[in-house]
């Protein structure tokens, strides 16, 4: 993979060019130091670099902390990590000393804000990053609370912060927990520098810059980072939103060389006038192309929070090296038998590309990863199956899921790298697949021919969501992934069938689906199999109505699916359905003083339960909310026990508080309302 970058823009470093740090001599730990006990070992007297991490410490390139801290590792430096502290004890955060060039900070694989609440705002009593499970052992906010925890430690050492915590609030951002607009977490956190998006270049860069001494106000040169300034440097021409605003070019015409900044609207703007805040998520999302991304500057207060643009995406050898790093592949010894249901999930897993060019508004992939695919190569992929097969303990054969953040876009690229550089879509395959990206699937289907022929390996799954929307482009991939990759299911997510919402989400019209349907049905019959797709659906995103959560709830009961688990809306932080639902304009659209495109939200927790309610229509417990409903809609009609109904006018006994209504109809009618049809429900899909 490359990027073509302006003329003006010199190609970045190499990651693993760099001269190594003097400490290269201690060599690889088997895994990173948490204890001094280890260090001991390692013959070390102390952290260059210590990383605190919301989550368990594994060993796995599957998360975050173990690639940045292998990868700080094969630079030279001495790594320790301390996981999942007592928050509430700057001793916990004293344990290796103080390291000697900076702390490195996470909330984790997951915002510490969604992994512990759900979407109605309720607290989730477990946490797949956690031995056991265990809920409760990372702090709300984890990256402000570590960061205050290692200054109280060891006030003078340096705070770099970084993972998607961190990203998806480098600016002033809407927090659905609190219902405001919050500041930048550098702000809240007091920390020096933020590192955003797959960090691998930014972290390296500034690691070596602090080991000859530069401090973060030195580093607004390295990409893919935030720090505070007192004021705009000198030589810098301001482009506001509003200037942005009027072009489709996304700023006013420059001169080659003249060196450019964007200014969002301030902190204490976006907080007081919601139009503002969608204007500045329109902004930010369509400065997010590294190839031609200008630096951003929010007024926070009295200083200036500067975003340097975005990195570079690693090229396939850079992604080979981060994936080859000497990784135990195990969670740390100190966990003993302790299990950690992330690391249960993915450890016969194989990641294969990041990225996602879908640019659906309600995910967080490309706000953190970026739209450019980053692909590993065929032989790195293959080597990792067999290390699996040769060492992963429990192995018995089956790969258990072989794609990324989406299945299917492994290598898929613009055909044109000039046109990439310029192009400021959001989106690559909305409202249609775009006419200059490749949709060829051979290079994918040849890697999953090659990896089941490994000796040893009985299947390789297909676990990451398909987008189907290009999985149609190419028949052949199609019936590769049906015959030999799908075990009983296949989950993909359409997310609704309805136009209004969809446009909102950045989604394709239900069509595609019907059209990947049919030609996963055709595939699964020439090959013999009973093969269902699951489908997952959204409730209550921004630009839905009763009536389209009707028509879906509908097209369910046509369809025979009973969704067992749903999802309702959930506004993650930087988003930009979470702009929609904040600010009641669309970011997708221009946003301009009394002519932006309003957009409904579903806010209320009646009206967001009831479109959840929808999405289960067959249970009986939302019986009555739904018969309240379609008659206040006029649709009565669909109350009764007709096939083109869609719930009875009847309750079972002990079901949504029915008063004993359900004894009077009989046995037969009270289980014919509890049949179901379909699977066991997989994880969520992430596109």
């Amino acid at each position: 993979m490359n990027i073509a970058l302006p003329t003006h823009q010199a190609p970045p470093k190499p990651l693993f060019s760099y001269k190594k740090y003097w400490a290269q001599r201690f060599g690889t730990a088997p895994f990173l130091p948490m204890s001094r006990e280890e260090m001991d070992v390692l013959g070390w007297d102390a952290c260059d670099i210590i990383i605190v991490t919301g989550d368990a410490y594994v060993d796995h390139p599957s998360f975050g902390m173990a690639i940045i801290g292998r990868l700080l590792e094969a630079q030279g430096f001495r790594v320790g990590i301390i996981s999942q502290p007592d928050w509430q004890n700057p001793d916990s955060f004293k344990k290796l000393g103080a390291p000697k060039l900076f702390w490195g900070i996470t909330g984790g694989n997951m915002d510490s804000m969604v992994n512990r609440y759900t979407s109605d705002r309720r607290l989730r009593h477990n946490d797949s990053y956690t031995p056991g499970g265990e809920g409760g052992k990372r702090p709300d906010r984890s990256v402000i609370v570590y960061a205050q925890r290692c200054r109280e430690a060891f006030k003078d050492v340096p705070i770099v912060l970084g993972g998607i915590e961190s990203s998806l609030r480098r600016i002033a951002h809407y927090d659905y927990w609190s219902d405001k607009v919050r500041r930048s977490v550098l702000v809240d956190s007091k920390a020096d520098i933020l590192l955003y998006g797959n960090a691998e270049r930014a972290v390296v860069e500034v690691a070596h810059r602090y080991a000859k001494g530069q401090k973060a106000a030195d580093m607004d040169d390295v990409r893919g980072v935030a720090i505070l300034k007192s004021a705009v440097p000198d030589g810098y021409v301001e482009a506001k939103a509003d200037d942005i605003e009027a072009s489709d070019e996304g700023a006013k015409q420059t001169k080659d060389g003249e060196k450019v900044v964007v200014r969002l609207p301030a902190f204490e703007q976006v907080e007081k006038d919601p139009e503002l805040y969608a204007r500045a998520s329109r902004v930010l999302h369509r400065e997010s192309n590294p190839g031609n991304a200008r630096p951003l500057v929010q007024k926070h207060g009295e200083r200036e929070l500067w975003v340097t643009p975005p990195p570079i995406p690693i090229s396939t050898p850079e992604m080979d090296g981060v994936y080859e790093l000497p990784y135990a592949r195990a969670p740390h010894p100190s966990y003993g038998d302790q299990k950690i249901p992330a690391w249960e999930m993915i450890r016969f897993s194989v990641t294969i590309m990041r990225g996602c060019f879908g640019g659906c508004s309600f995910c967080s992939i490309t706000e953190h990863e970026g739209r450019v695919i980053q692909s590993r190569s065929e032989g790195s992929i293959l080597q990792e199956i067999e290390k699996i097969r040769d060492k992963t303990e429990g192995f018995t054969g089956i790969i258990s899921d072989i794609g990324g953040p989406t299945a299917n876009m492994y290598r898929l690229a613009c055909k044109d790298k000039a046109i990439e550089t310029k192009c400021r879509k959001p989106s690559c395959v909305y409202p249609d697949v775009c006419p200059n990206l490749n949709t060829n699937h051979d290079s994918l289907i040849q890697l999953y021919r090659k990896a089941r022929a490994i000796p040893g390996i009985k299947k390789v799954m297909v676990a990451s969501g398909v987008r189907y929307d290009l999985a149609v482009k190419s028949p052949a991939y199609v019936k590769e992934l049906v015959t030999h990759h799908v075990g009983g299911y296949l989950k993909i997510a359409p997310e609704h069938t309805e136009a209004g919402p969809l446009s909102k989400m950045m989604k394709p019209g239900i069509g595609a689906y019907d059209k990947f349907k049919q030609m996963f049905d055709q595939a699964a019959k020439a090959a013999g199999k009973e093969y269902f797709l699951i489908p997952y659906f959204i409730a209550a995103h921004p630009g839905t109505t009763d009536e389209d959560m009707m028509n879906l709830a509908l097209w369910l009961k046509r369809n025979k699916y009973r969704a067992d688990q749903v999802q309702t809306f959930l506004p993650s932080p930087m988003a930009i359905s979470t702009a929609m639902y904040h600010s009641g304009k669309n970011p997708l659209k221009p946003v301009r003083r009394g002519a932006s495109e309003q957009v409904d939200t579903i806010k209320g927790l009646k009206q967001r339960r009831l479109h959840k309610a929808f999405l289960r229509y067959h249970d009986a417990e939302n019986w009555p909310l739904l018969r309240d409903a379609l008659k206040r809609m006029g649709r009565a009609d669909l109350i009764g026990p007709g096939k083109h109904q869609l719930i009875p006018s009847w309750q079972p006994a002990g079901t949504g508080n029915s008063g004993g209504e359900g004894k009077r109809m009989g046995k037969k009618h009270r289980g014919q309302a509890f049949l179901t049809k379909g699977v066991a429900e997989p994880r969520r899909p992430k596109n």
